[in-house]
């Protein structure tokens, strides 16, 4: 199947930042600007990884991510999608 190549008007890259000021805990971590607070990965994709975050495990074996604003940040979403997309190359390759 061959896919059509559709132009489209330049889009607004709107899926990349989320927030619900509506949300009971929001924001979930302490911020200065929370107009910026990006809630589109409300759970980290990457919290059951090995991450560059700022996390500790606590005693009875959690991962608290309480510190991290790495899913939170401007930008976020380009940055977690990289990380996935070359764990997902490294893992295909073995």
């Amino acid at each position: 199947m061959q896919l059509k190549n559709i132009e489209q008007p330049e889009k607004k890259m709107s899926f990349k930042f989320i927030q619900n000021k509506d949300c009971q805990y929001f924001p979930c971590h302490d911020t200065n600007n929370p107009d910026k607070f990006n809630c589109k990965f409300c759970l980290c994709p990457l919290y059951f990884t090995d991450c560059d975050g700022d996390y500790k495990i606590l005693d009875n074996g959690v991962k608290d991510c309480s510190n991290c604003m790495i899913p939170h940040k401007p930008g976020s979403y380009d940055k977690l999608i990289q990380i996935i997309s070359n764990r997902i190359d490294r893992e295909m390759k073995k």
